[in-house]
């Protein structure tokens, strides 16, 4: 390997080819002609993983596919009502969209950057590759709703701004962890089918998008007795190391008919944190792990993000540049904007963390690092919308401890900020100091549900202003907790609920998501739900002026 520094690789230094820049056709996706020239065997291409979407804004929105060899993806976008009828006359709209060639250099996804799309709309989405000879393949038909864009009426005749559309999102995270895949004799990931059937209009993926680090075996023992049965692959059954590993877990959860569904329904905000890597790595470190045969993690994180990357449905204006594929090293931690009611700003907490340590250290370690907390203050501070939902791949005030160090910003000491804390202190005083109203965090990581109140008067760090924290997950992985709160910031735990540990997804019970309903006067209705559906807890949130 050339000398390259750990950041880079960290970073992303890889460029894989082409999804949103046109192309020629790669040499190798050429079939063998006839005497004629015309091929003899035309074999149609699938879309074996199906299809997502992701990032959806007023605007824009980012379509993904997977195909079965190399071709161009190809998308069709139609305006409907709401039943699903596309519209005709006032309000149609119709584009149909290509993406460069995706070949095995991206193994075979494609991601198109559809911009300039009418805000407050529903859109019928039509997905499918063509070969090098234009034949088309499978169609796989989705759908996804832009929302009002600032100032926009809403559905109803002769409303007003202040009276928007509404709308709502769910969030978890942790898939297919501890061993615990798709079991098809219960229906699969049930948490996935749980959150479609609420109607979100999007999604959070809070991190741990797939586990890596984690073997899954055809048969698990359940504690009771009762045989867990996996469907597996070649690429589950040991831990990821080479990048095709790493993609084949991503694979292997578009494999979960549940998912798959609500994909095709539900844009996703895609975070990325640990398990897409190795369980609580930072940057630099040297994994002392002996299923491991590269034990660099820089260089196992550059083959996981360059899969996870290629896998999720996500953007960058850097990376979708004239000429450029769509692969790029993209910037992780962005903002979604989401009309006048909302904005999403999903965080990056893993790849500028530094070494997990007991936490004590005087001065600042990072978590977020000097750019991106920069970044969070500048863009929450200019943003508009009434509700600034902050989605975090770890909690804030959650110990949760890695050997004798800390993996979490808390590090179990109750008195003043330390260490990771610090930075965490800067970002809420600047959100005081600069009057920044209705923020609520959003994260997951700690496989079990929770709701936090934060506030000065409890805390031993009281320069910041009260806020929420909602912590919600697994959707399909190992239920632990609950954990101590260290109380450097004053958090209340209001409400929480965990499973045994490790117990099953096999009734739903112990596998949690969050759900918001945003009304058309900016009431912010948060419950925390189990796979069953069931309702746990719930608040509604009213906005400051």
């Amino acid at each position: 390997m050339p000398e390259i520094s750990r950041r880079s690789l960290v970073l992303g230094a890889f460029a894989a080819a082409g999804t949103v820049a046109a192309g020629a056709a790669p040499a190798s996706a050429v079939s063998r002609p006839s005497a004629g020239g015309v091929p003899l065997v035309r074999k149609r291409l699938t879309l074996p993983s199906g299809i997502a979407t992701g990032d959806v804004t007023s605007g824009s929105a980012v379509l993904w596919s997977r195909a079965s060899g190399p071709g161009r993806l190809i998308a069709t976008l139609r305006t409907t009502d709401d039943d699903g009828r596309v519209l005709r006359g006032k309000g149609a709209f119709e584009r149909v969209l290509r993406s460069g060639w995706a070949t095995e250099e991206s193994d075979f996804t494609a991601k198109i950057d559809a911009r300039k799309l009418p805000s407050g709309s529903r859109f019928q989405l039509s997905l499918r590759f063509e070969d090098e000879h234009g034949v088309p393949g499978e169609v796989v038909h989705g759908s996804f709703t832009t929302p009002d864009g600032p100032g926009a009426l809403g559905r109803g005749q002769g409303r007003g701004p202040q009276h928007q559309r509404g709308q709502s999102f769910v969030w978890t995270g942790d898939t297919a962890g501890q061993g615990w895949g798709i079991n098809e004799e219960i229906g699969g990931m049930l948490g996935y089918r749980a959150m479609h059937e609420t109607r979100p209009d999007f999604f959070i993926h809070c991190g741990d998008t797939i586990y890596a680090d984690g073997p899954i075996s055809a048969e698990v023992v359940e504690p009771d007795g009762r045989i867990w049965k996996n469907l597996v692959t070649e690429e589950v059954s040991k831990v990821a190391e080479t990048l095709n590993e790493y993609r084949g877990r991503h694979r292997y959860n578009m494999m979960d008919s549940s998912l798959r569904a609500m994909y095709a329904e539900v844009p996703v905000i895609a975070q990325w944190d640990d398990h897409e890597t190795h369980n609580n790595w930072w940057h630099g470190e040297v994994i002392d792990d002996p299923r491991y045969t590269v034990r660099d993690i820089d260089t196992l994180a550059a083959r996981g993000r360059q899969a996870w990357q290629e896998y999720m449905p996500i953007t960058d204006s850097r990376a979708t540049r004239k000429g450029t594929t769509g692969f790029e090293p993209a910037r992780i931690y962005r903002k979604i904007e989401r009309g006048p009611q909302l904005d999403v700003f999903a965080l990056d907490m893993r790849t500028y963390k530094g070494e997990n340590t007991a936490g004590l250290e005087q001065k600042a370690t990072s978590i977020l690092g000097e750019e991106q907390l920069q970044w969070l203050i500048h863009e929450v501070k200019k943003s508009k919308a009434t509700w600034k939902v902050i989605s975090a791949d770890l909690p804030l005030g959650i110990i949760v401890p890695d050997g004798k160090a800390q993996e979490s910003i808390a590090n179990n000491n109750d008195g003043a900020p330390l260490g990771r804390e610090l930075e965490l202190a800067r970002l809420l005083k600047a959100f005081k100091d600069n009057r920044i109203k209705n923020v609520v965090w959003v994260t997951a990581d700690v496989h079990y549900c929770a709701a936090h109140r934060y506030a000065p008067e409890r805390a031993a760090f009281k320069d910041f202003d009260p806020f929420w924290e909602f912590v919600a997950g697994p959707i399909n992985a190992g239920s632990f907790g609950p954990n101590e709160m260290d109380m450097t910031f004053g958090p209340e735990v209001v409400f929480s609920q965990a499973g045994y540990t490790n117990q099953s997804p096999r009734t739903g019970e112990a596998q949690f998501f969050g759900h918001v309903e945003l009304d058309g006067d900016d009431a912010f209705t948060v419950s925390l739900r189990n796979a069953r559906g069931t309702v746990l807890w719930s608040k509604t949130l009213h906005p400051e002026r």
